[in-house]
């Protein structure tokens, strides 16, 4: 079945910062909308420990405004993709793994998790979504932001359907101790796919030789110079990063949509340099290596078959 074939259902995606959607599942929300469905976008941070990768932004003053900035970027890449529902927890970012803003209380990584996870389930039961996406729980590459996201995403899908988890969401006449619907009461909802984004190892393998070709090294390519403990050290780093090719479950064929997935990348500004090793080839070399989508259903509570080409397979 493909979605085009299925009735209409409820995406939700769950992201770190701006432009995580983007770059992880834009293709799947530009796909999921022109197919008929809902597609429902929520950020955990607003981003504002973020990088400006473009010299001339590269301001103080853009700085101080940068979750003011990437609020904005992240509406206009929206519209390049057609989703018109989206939410923010609120959290402030944690920055990189390792550095000063990890222990400031304000920020995801130091938010308690079971008070995050209730912020998720609330937005869960308000919008009903019958599939939820994330990160693995490294996170796609550790980031603190990217851990925490998947450990809230993966308990506010476990908890939605279940009355005892934040009954002060509930409606009385669902079992809870919140206002009635008419009021703003809830009711529960059990989600019914959870997935988890996924870099396939071999379009990791192809950039990589794409670039060592050209005389370049990149992100990918193992340190020149490394120490022993150092290139150990990158290699633990890939194998939790990268997911082998079989052990993928789900192939979204984006190909109909990656020029809005393109175009939505760009309307990150502060974010996306012309040097980067994923935009420097332009969008041939987008549409060779990333013309698929890959996941991996961490958990379905309906019947699912692998692989799959449709995120919403199973659910009629």
């Amino acid at each position: 079945m493909t979605m085009s074939e299925s009735r209409p259902y409820t995406l939700m995606t769950v992201h770190a910062h701006p432009d995580d959607e983007t770059i992880g599942t834009g293709g799947l929300m530009a796909r999921s909308v022109a197919a008929g469905h809902r597609v429902v976008l929520v950020t955990c941070t607003r981003g504002e420990q973020g990088d400006i990768v473009v010299p001339e932004l590269d301001t103080p003053d853009n700085h101080r405004r940068l979750g003011e900035i990437r609020a904005g970027e992240l509406e206009a890449a929206m519209g390049e993709l057609g989703v018109t529902e989206w939410e923010n927890l609120g959290y402030r970012d944690s920055d990189m793994m390792g550095r000063v803003g990890n222990v400031d209380p304000r920020t995801f990584w130091q938010a308690d998790l079971d008070e995050a996870a209730g912020r998720l389930t609330w937005l869960v039961r308000r919008y009903q979504p019958h599939v939820m996406t994330t990160y693995n729980d490294f996170g796609g590459y550790g980031h603190p932001d990217h851990i925490r996201t998947h450990d809230v995403a993966v308990r506010a899908f476990d908890r939605a359907g279940d009355v005892a988890w934040y009954p002060e969401q509930l409606a009385p006449e669902h079992g809870g101790t919140g206002p009635a619907m008419d009021a703003g009461g809830l009711a529960p909802w059990t989600p019914l796919k959870l997935y988890e984004q996924a870099i396939p190892a071999s379009v990791r393998n192809a950039m990589r030789e794409r670039m060592e070709a050209l005389g370049e090294e990149s992100f990918w390519s193992e340190p020149k110079d490394a120490t022993p403990e150092q290139l150990e050290a990158f290699r633990a780093q890939m194998a939790k990063m990268l997911v082998p090719d079989e052990a993928i479950t789900t192939w979204i064929d984006i190909s109909d949509v990656l020029d809005r997935k393109w175009a939505a990348i760009w309307r990150h500004v502060t974010q996306m340099s012309p040097n980067s090793p994923f935009l420097r080839f332009g969008a041939d070399a987008w549409r060779e290596f990333w013309a698929k989508e890959a996941y991996v259903l961490r958990e379905s509570r309906v019947p699912a078959t692998a692989p799959e080409t449709d995120v919403f397979a199973g659910l009629d």
